[in-house]
């Protein structure tokens, strides 16, 4: 078990990353910011720019789309490091055609030999019809096996739905909500 890890699970705009944000500055701990996306486009771009203002200047941002692990593995005691999005580095992969599996105990390793406190944010796509090409089932099979693997390491999961947490496993911080 990784006993400094929480994985916060929601879907698309639910407010996930927003109730991450909040544990972190809860802690009082250095933050650091691992991005995952990969900008492609103006939209994107415009999105992480949002992103990066809202959090305000107090944040050390590392862009990272695949070596999570490495970054993590560089986190120090007395750091909570905000990893968003598993989701997004997930889907790096897959397209990629990197092996899953190596990539996700890359990252469990990581986490579990890291001093600093991890928050992972991850989408959860297991809630809705399944999808009609291959690839999108594809996926989603593969991101269900990533929240199941980071929800049973973690010593905390929280769900989000319409910007309201609800604790899944263990227990926030005193305060926080």
């Amino acid at each position: 078990m990784c006993t400094n890890m929480t994985v916060v699970l929601g879907g698309a705009s639910s407010g996930k990353s927003d109730f991450s944000e909040k544990i972190c500055a809860h802690s009082g701990l250095v933050r650091i910011y691992l991005a995952s996306a990969q900008i492609f486009d103006e939209e994107m771009r415009t999105k992480a720019e949002r992103h990066r203002t809202n959090r305000g200047t107090d944040w050390c941002t590392i862009e990272e789309p695949y070596a999570a692990d490495r970054v993590i593995s560089e986190a120090r005691e007395g750091q909570i490091l905000l990893f968003d999005c598993a989701t997004l580095w997930l889907t790096n992969h897959l397209l990629a055609e990197h092996d899953l599996d190596r990539e996700t105990d890359k990252l469990l390793a990581a986490i579990r030999q890291s001093p600093a406190q991890i928050v992972v944010v991850s989408n959860e796509v297991g809630l809705g019809i399944v999808p009609e090409n291959a690839l999108a089932r594809r996926f989603r099979i593969a991101q269900g096996a990533l929240n199941r693997r980071l929800a049973g390491e973690a010593t905390t999961v929280v769900g989000v739905m319409a910007g309201l947490p609800f604790v899944l496993k263990g227990s926030l911080p005193e305060g926080l909500l």
